[in-house]
């Protein structure tokens, strides 16, 4: 009995042993705690460039500049640095951004002349990450950009999310009113950024089916029609669970990027420039993201512009009080390492340059951990490094890349973050 009891421990000893290892080893495979190798820094510095440099292929139509977080001063920069050169050198008058699709709106009337301040207008979007004096920069240039423009040369912003609703429900409201349509029952499906419980997804998608049949009868403008489509889309969003919520967002987010291209084609202008979350905006993954969807719907037309860090002090909100906290993180990026050794702070490569043949057009299309983070922290990525890396091939998610040496806070307007 005595040896059985020995052998039995002896076997959950192995077992456990064997497990630790085989962890161990996917740890390592995932990057561990190092930063990894760089990339061979001459022939890297022979393609890098700077972000001035930035160009797209003729046959772009939609370019899309991703963010590696949302929580850094310098993406938020290159926000503006690289619309700038997009409406200089390839007539994009479309700047749409991952954010309420109302509260751009709210942010499109103030830099066509609207009452306020940038920061005001900023803050209309309704995510902390963009009260920022960044966002509140991109917004006053747009202004005074607009403030000269010829007639339909002028900038608009949009947004091309639909978490949040109250603007878009009060726009919707407003213009069904002056069509003298019965909003009894529009009126009273939302209050404040929440759906009315009282209505399942059934009944909002009939009372939204009848506005928006309605509203065509009346001749409503397109604007008018995609504010019923988006709060449609918002119901629908919250009739799915977290896990089926994710892809339909994307999805959701590509149709209406696709509307905003439609209605810039309208203006007579080809391009436009759409920006959110490397997540978003890549154009292969394990799902179906936005970005992977728009490569399809327009092929060829579709330019995705990733960004990495090598060192990150991110901004980010802690997961139970939603109290922001500065936070240090590393890429395993050889990219990124290989930028940071070169003595870049920010730099530009553009993967369809690189000889295929060359390490370093084999190295882009190899499994890399580069970093990624979302709007959340806990103390738990400390500990899991594949918690804030992606382990995907650069150049098959991005056709270009910027990097960021070491990537500061942003300073959300109004909170205040704890430095760790």
């Amino acid at each position: 009995m005595k040896k059985k009891r020995q052998r039995k421990v002896r076997y959950i000893l192995l077992s456990v042993f064997i497990l630790a290892v085989l962890s161990a080893m996917i740890f390592m495979r995932l990057g561990g705690f190092s930063t990894g190798n760089a990339a061979d820094i001459p022939e890297f510095e022979q393609y890098a460039q700077s972000v001035g440099a930035l160009s797209i292929p003729e046959n772009s139509r939609i370019i899309a500049l991703g963010e590696a977080t949302h929580g850094n001063k310098e993406f938020q920069q290159l926000k503006l640095d690289v619309f700038k050169k997009m409406v200089e050198d390839y007539d994009i008058r479309a700047f749409a951004l991952e954010g309420d699709s109302g509260g751009c709106e709210q942010v499109n009337r103030y830099i066509h002349g609207g009452e306020g301040t940038a920061q005001e207008a900023a803050a209309a979007i309704g995510f902390a990450i963009y009260r920022t004096a960044e966002m509140a920069d991109l917004i006053s240039y747009l202004r005074e950009y607009n403030s000269s423009a010829s007639a339909g040369d002028d900038i608009r912003f949009y947004g091309f999310d639909m978490q949040r609703i109250s603007y878009t429900h009060q726009f919707l409201l407003e213009d069904c009113a002056e069509l003298h349509i019965d909003t009894t029952e529009l009126g009273q499906l939302v209050t404040g950024e929440t759906l009315n419980p009282a209505y399942d997804f059934s009944a909002q998608k009939e009372i939204l089916t009848q506005i928006k049949s309605e509203l065509k009868r009346c001749g409503a403008s397109d604007k008018t029609m995609h504010n019923g489509d988006l709060l449609l889309q918002y119901c629908q969003l919250q009739s799915v669970s977290a896990a089926e919520g994710s892809a339909l967002r994307d999805a959701l987010m590509a149709e209406n990027v696709m509307w905003i291209l439609q209605q810039e084609q309208l203006r007579g202008h080809e391009r436009i420039f759409i920006t959110g979350h490397n997540s978003h905006v890549a154009k292969w993954g394990s799902y179906d993201s936005m970005g992977k969807i728009l490569s399809k719907d327009v092929q060829n037309g579709y330019y995705a512009i990733g960004t990495d860090f090598y060192r990150t002090r991110c901004n980010l909100p802690t997961g139970a009080s939603d109290k922001r906290t500065e936070q240090v993180f590393y890429s395993h990026d050889p990219l990124a390492k290989a930028a940071k050794r070169a003595g870049y702070d920010i730099c530009w490569l553009d993967f369809g340059k690189i000889p295929e043949t060359s390490h370093l057009g084999k190295q882009i299309f190899e499994y890399t951990n580069m970093g990624t983070l979302g709007e959340r922290y806990s103390t738990l990525m400390r500990l899991l490094p594949p918690s804030y890396r992606i382990f995907q091939p650069p150049a098959v998610l991005y056709d270009s890349m910027i990097f960021v040496s070491d990537a500061s806070p942003t300073k959300i307007v109004g909170e205040k973050s704890t430095i760790n």
